[in-house]
């Protein structure tokens, strides 16, 4: 039976250099794109070539070179990141050290010839049948990060209304992303750094790979959303196909499953997570990496979701002698690559279950004579408590009938003679009933040679399917994007058009055809209306039609006022303010101590538009000048309190002499 498993789940590029040099201008390439039964032909660009990699996401691209696709390691990084979240990149002629492809061809009878189209059809059927490694410079840790879209700058009316708005778009779209991430069950670090009115950005980093998150990248108005898989220390190599040699496994269950392979010798081949695969799965990916002789646990009892596992291997258990620290897992593992405490668990599991059986593993070892296979023997002793001895009798049996008896005299048999004789005629029996079993087999063969044909058919029609139903989704999302883009849009509009209407009244104030003021325009100046003298009134009418130096302010109800409201008014640095009703006695010092003049409203003929009012010129000089001599009067009272009170002083200090 074939332990090699099917890579060909979608299309394969094989792609050489048909002219020229990545390292120049506009190389070419020769590009064969194989379906599982079909060969498409075609000499295309490097641009054309990345448009059809995003176009139809092709399972693999092999190559047997992958610096004809970039020139240098750090373009090959940059072309591996810019790939569909489903397409590989395969060296179908090795890792490090790279193999001729006509040696690799003919070893594994794939058609080659010498011209760049051949080369790349060969590469392609290769990859096809799980030959190559795949090139990988990224884990399976992805970061999302929800940033502004634009600067803070000024911001058109208002920057920190700009600015605040801005930042609540970000807190906003992050909320959104935050929803999609826990809809989807995917697990993530958070890290947000908050500003005025919301996010300056949030960074999610999420245990998938990017084509598993429910999020794309985007730029839309105030927001960007950037998707970049977390980067590994330099470019690795994973073999396509693994032999299925006998190994151990070391297995962390949970939310998470995690699983470790472990070869006899304690050479780590492969590490896995995952949140979504069921026991079936988990089984698949095991049975794909090998045989398990040794399920481990890294907690003492084994939990019940590792014994399902080991009894479904018909494997031997390990667990610590008590729960491993996770300081002596770190140290166990920290020669070895992972990608999360799960995997990390799994493999120190894996790991200490070699330690332990390491002499056991030698003894056998030592004991076996040239030929047979090592990891046979030291299964069916670890796993099936046989002996070495007794397993290499039966691996070593000849079949050697035993001599028949020349004697030509019958005698009666010995007991253990009769016992060997019935023995013999049940072992015929059973042989007999194997052959039976075995043609048996060869039709339930025969029957899987048809339903894999079946299958594989059906698997072309599923694969179109899901081809439909990537790029239906694909257009889902990018009309959901559209459709937040136009609210945001209409939003902005709508805030425009509001301004245009406050600034439109202004203009009439300013302009000679206010035909809505019954006086000419000749002598009249604008108020800007404050329905009560607190901050938040005075901060609405800014909103609203803005208060600029030189402003005449109208108070309707002048009473209450604390410190920091008069103080927040005399900030805008009006020319007069006009009042209904009396200021608190700080509100009027900080007023008059800012030589901001007061005065009240019914001195001043004022004739109201909408939010705004109009008041003749001369009532509000005369309101300034009549201000001026109550100053006048205020200063020279406060100097005359101040020499009595020194008086005063002075005559009691005498006193006190």
């Amino acid at each position: 039976m074939s332990t090699r498993t099917s890579a060909l789940d979608a299309v394969v590029f094989g792609v050489d250099i048909q002219s020229g040099d990545v390292r120049g201008d506009a190389p070419s390439y020769a590009l064969a794109v194989y379906d599982g039964d079909d060969v498409a032909r075609d000499v295309v660009s490097h641009r054309k070539l990345r448009r059809l990699i995003d176009d139809e996401e092709p399972a693999i691209i092999a190559t047997d070179n992958m610096y004809e696709l970039a020139a240098d390691k750090d373009q090959l990084i940059h072309f591996l990141g810019s790939l569909p979240a489903g397409t590989k990149l395969v060296q179908v002629t090795g890792a490090e050290q790279p193999e001729p492809l006509s040696r690799v061809a003919k070893r594994h009878g794939i058609p080659y010839g010498k011209d760049p189209m051949q080369e790349a059809e060969a590469a392609a059927r290769l990859a096809a049948h799980n030959v190559g490694h795949e090139v990988s410079a990224f884990t399976d840790t992805t970061e999302v990060k929800v940033s502004r879209g634009r600067s803070t700058g000024k911001g058109g009316w208002s920057e920190d209304r700009y600015t605040r708005r801005i930042h609540g778009a970000v807190k906003r779209r992050a909320r959104e992303v935050e929803s999609e991430l826990e809809t989807a069950t995917l697990e993530y670090d958070r890290e947000i750094r908050e500003a005025y009115g919301g996010y300056a950005n949030a960074v999610f980093t999420v245990e998938a790979r990017p084509g598993d998150i429910p999020v794309s990248r985007s730029r839309s108005g105030d927001v960007r959303v950037e998707i970049d898989r977390k980067r590994r220390d330099g470019i690795e190599f994973r073999p396509l196909a693994k032999r299925r040699d006998h190994v151990v496994v070391g297995i962390d269950p949970g939310t998470t499953t995690a699983v470790a392979i472990v070869g006899l010798e304690g050479e780590v081949l492969d590490v896995w997570s995952s949140r979504t695969s069921d026991t079936a799965a988990v089984i698949e990916w095991i049975v794909e990496r090998g045989r398990p002789i040794i399920v481990a646990a890294d907690v003492t009892p084994m939990p019940e979701t590792v014994e399902k596992f080991r009894r479904s291997f018909d494997a031997a258990g390990w667990t610590p002698g008590s729960d491993l620290p996770v300081d002596e897992k770190q140290h166990r593992t920290r020669d070895h690559p992972y990608d999360d405490d799960h995997q990390r668990d799994a493999l120190a599991a894996a790991l200490y279950a070699v330690d332990a059986h390491a002499d056991q593993f030698d003894r056998i070892a030592d004991k076996l004579p040239p030929g047979i296979d090592r990891g046979e023997v030291t299964a069916r002793v670890v796993a099936g408590e046989e002996s070495v001895e007794a397993v290499l009798a039966e691996l070593t049996d000849d079949d050697e009938a035993d001599e028949e008896s020349t004697e030509h005299e019958p005698r009666e048999l010995t007991e253990e003679e009769q016992r060997i004789k019935d023995l013999n005629r049940q072992v015929e029996r059973l042989q007999s009933h194997v052959e039976t079993l075995e043609e048996r087999l060869e039709q339930k063969d025969e029957r899987i040679d048809e339903l894999e044909t079946e299958l594989s058919a059906a698997r072309r029609e599923e694969r179109k399917e899901v081809r439909r139903d990537r790029e239906v989704s694909r257009l889902e999302r990018k009309t959901t994007r559209l459709e937040r883009e136009r609210d945001e849009a209409r939003e902005e509009v709508e805030a425009l058009e509001n301004k245009v209407d406050r600034m439109k009244a202004l203009w009439k104030l300013d302009h000679s055809n206010f035909s809505d003021v019954s006086a000419e325009k000749e002598g009249l100046v604008p108020v800007k209306v404050v329905e009560k003298f607190t901050k938040g009134a005075i901060r609405e009418a800014d909103d609203q039609y803005g208060i600029a130096p030189g402003d005449v302010v109208y108070l309707r109800d002048a009473s209450g006022a604390g410190r920091s409201t008069a103080e927040l008014l005399a900030g805008f640095e009006p020319r007069v303010i006009i009042k209904d009703g009396g200021l608190s006695e700080v509100a009027d010092e900080i007023l008059f101590d800012n030589e901001i003049p007061v005065g009240p409203a019914g001195d001043v003929a004022m004739q109201e538009v909408d939010e705004l009012a109009v008041a003749r010129e001369e009532d509000i000089e005369a309101v300034i000048d009549d201000w001026h001599d109550r100053a006048r009067e205020r200063r020279r009272d406060r100097k005359a309190a101040m020499v009595d009170q020194l008086i005063s002083e002075h005559r009691a200090g005498n006193n006190e002499v």
